[in-house]
């Protein structure tokens, strides 16, 4: 697959969302998010999700490092600024530290985070992006991959595929669980930049 990264394309994108007030790094997650989603072979079963953290102020003029992250059921090819509602990370990160935390919880939960309230709902996958340490996170459901996680056996193959490239997560649902298993494993091998999510 090609890489279709441009860094004229970027400061193009950069500059016309500064005229609007978005910060550049939320102008690169935009980049990164339409690249991705423009991309049929990486976008299979609903798409994905991408992420940056950055610093955002909220209403009491307070500045905060927030995470922008993909709203739920935003198509990743044509994403705007306000397709990635910030949340305060300090809170989302707390969240960690709990034993469960339900589907309806969690949505509750994630939207107390929003820096603002008349936000869209923030992604299914927000607490895997807030609990990983990397600036920018992009997840997406590649046939290349998809095709090696969904066998009979594979995380045995994922494992062996995948070898020194990215620690593999067992599979889970979305949702608390699988952001802090996302997190153990990358904990466990700190030197990878990848993660691969038994069948995502």
């Amino acid at each position: 697959m090609q890489n279709m990264w441009s860094e004229k394309d970027v400061e193009a994108l950069a500059a016309h969302y500064a005229a609007e007030g978005v910060v550049r790094d939320v102008a690169e997650c935009l980049y990164l998010t339409r690249l991705l989603g423009g991309e049929t072979r990486l976008v299979l079963h609903g798409g994905g999700n991408s992420s940056v953290k950055t610093r955002a102020w909220d209403a009491a003029g307070g500045e905060r490092e927030v995470l922008c992250v993909k709203a739920s059921g935003t198509d990743m090819a044509v994403v705007e600024p306000a397709d990635l509602p910030a949340l305060d990370l300090d809170r989302l990160r707390r969240l960690r530290s709990l034993d469960r935390l339900a589907g309806v919880d969690m949505r509750s939960a994630q939207r107390a985070c929003l820096l603002d309230g008349g936000a869209r709902d923030p992604s299914v996958e927000t607490l895997l992006h807030a609990f990983l340490p990397h600036k920018f996170i992009a997840h997406c459901h590649a046939n290349a991959v998809l095709s090696v996680t969904n066998q009979p056996d594979g995380q045995a193959l994922s494992a062996a595929v995948c070898a020194k490239l990215a620690a593999v997560v067992p599979y889970t649902m979305s949702g608390l669980e699988l952001a802090q298993r996302a997190a153990e494993a990358f904990e466990g091998a700190p030197d990878s930049i990848r993660l691969v999510l038994m069948h995502h």
